[in-house]
């Protein structure tokens, strides 16, 4: 019995297979290292190729014996997807169609899937229920909806699916061997660190206007180890032989950009060097999560707040100045 992690060279993902493997599970991750990087990969096989390559997929379940998959592999920036949606079609639906595909030949039937709570748009409600309306304001979060529909469908098939709404993960492993690598992040907090620590480099602040109380956006900020251990408790769902969810993974607390920047400056004891900018497409003004849902049906709940974040992203970005390089 072996989970396949697909983009587990990624930076949720690494931290999912380090969760997996703590979990006493087998674990083989597929990754292109096109966004991803190796040395994030620790204690699990990983094998470069593409999702979309059914049969290298195939090949990969049966000499790993796979029974479940938690499926990562995608492209994640909201303002490149505007720019370049085809891109976002083609390699978040059209490549994960290709691998269900292959996993239901397989006989592979869990499956968790990296979804996004931008798939809300602009919530009507915060803190944020499953049952909000869907209203994705960027092509990034139309790809994951589509593919959360694409799994309701095949639930029928019997392929069974857990759907994590993520809400913004952030921070780095507690032991500071693996993190989010600011020379390829387009994330905030990584571009915070990066403004703390590179003289070079400001950080903007996309848009001040917003209807928020200092007119910058709000968003629930998650921890990504908290993050990573909601997939393993997702995999425990589906084995006990619970049906197809979607699931929100926040904290339920909103934090806004500006809040964010005065927990960094404490932190670090300086000034974020920062400009204002204009708004960019696709952002939505307040988003968190109610994750009550995954607190009753996946027993999971966070367990760090805003200041471990903080602190766990800055001693990493602290002596990774480069990344993995």
């Amino acid at each position: 019995m072996t989970t396949l992690v697909t983009g587990g060279a990624g930076y949720i993902g690494a931290h999912t297979v380090r969760a997996l493997k703590n979990a006493s599970r087998d674990v083989v991750v597929l990754d292109t290292l096109e966004r991803g990087n190796k040395k994030a990969v620790l204690g699990a096989k990983l094998i470069v190729g593409d999702i979309a390559d059914q049969k290298l997929v195939a090949k990969i379940c049966r000499k790993y014996q796979v029974t479940d998959v938690v499926h990562f592999a995608a492209y994640k920036a909201v303002g490149e997807s505007m720019t370049h949606p085809m891109m976002y079609w083609q390699n978040n639906v059209a490549s994960t169609i290709k691998l269900l595909e292959t996993l239901i030949s397989q006989n592979v039937c869990r499956f968790v899937f990296s979804s996004s709570a931008s798939v809300y748009g602009t919530p009507k409600t915060s803190p944020t229920t499953e049952n909000e309306l869907t209203n994705p304001e960027s092509v990034y979060a139309e790809t994951k909806l589509a593919v959360e529909n694409i799994l309701k469908s095949l639930t029928a098939g019997g392929l069974n699916s857990v759907s994590l709404r993520y809400f913004n993960a952030a921070g780095a492993s507690s032991d500071n061997k693996i993190g989010e690598d600011w020379t390829t992040s387009q994330n905030l907090i990584p571009r915070v660190m990066r403004a703390l620590l590179d003289d070079k480099f400001k950080f903007e602040v996309f848009g001040d206007d917003y209807e928020t109380p200092d007119g910058t956006c709000i968003r629930d900020y998650i921890h990504v180890e908290d993050l990573a251990v909601a997939h393993v408790k997702a995999l425990e769902y589906l084995e006990s032989g619970s049906k197809t969810i979607a699931c929100n993974i926040g904290t339920g607390n909103g934090t806004s950009v500006t809040q964010l920047l005065e927990m960094a400056e404490e932190v670090a004891k300086r000034k974020v060097p920062h400009t204002i900018g204009a708004r960019r497409d696709g952002d939505p003004v307040s988003v968190y999560a109610d994750a009550t849902l995954a607190r009753k049906v996946l027993n999971w709940q966070s367990t760090h707040d805003l200041r471990s974040i903080i602190e766990s992203a800055y001693n990493w970005h602290s002596t990774h100045p480069s990344g993995y390089r």
